[in-house]
């Protein structure tokens, strides 16, 4: 892992096509923009944690509740 210290207005490049930017400091919080290009997918690691348990369990069938399905009317 890389540990760069940086400060307002300061930023960190990654590859040609990514930058990073220290946009403001608040105590413990950092606020960080993104640059990237549109294809590469920017998240939240928390997020991406809660999205990829909610496919794992969809995946292993754990959703039965299947009384919205029984609602949805046929046309």
């Amino acid at each position: 892992m890389l540990v760069l210290t940086r400060k307002r207005g300061q930023t960190i490049q990654i590859n040609n096509d990514i930058e990073i930017y220290v946009v403001s400091i608040d105590g413990d919080s950092v606020k960080l923009g993104i640059s990237a290009p549109a294809d590469v997918t920017i998240m939240r690691k928390e997020l991406l944690e809660e999205v990829q348990a909610s496919n794992r369990e969809a995946i292993s069938g754990g959703h039965k509740d299947l009384s919205l399905i029984k609602k949805i009317k046929k046309y």
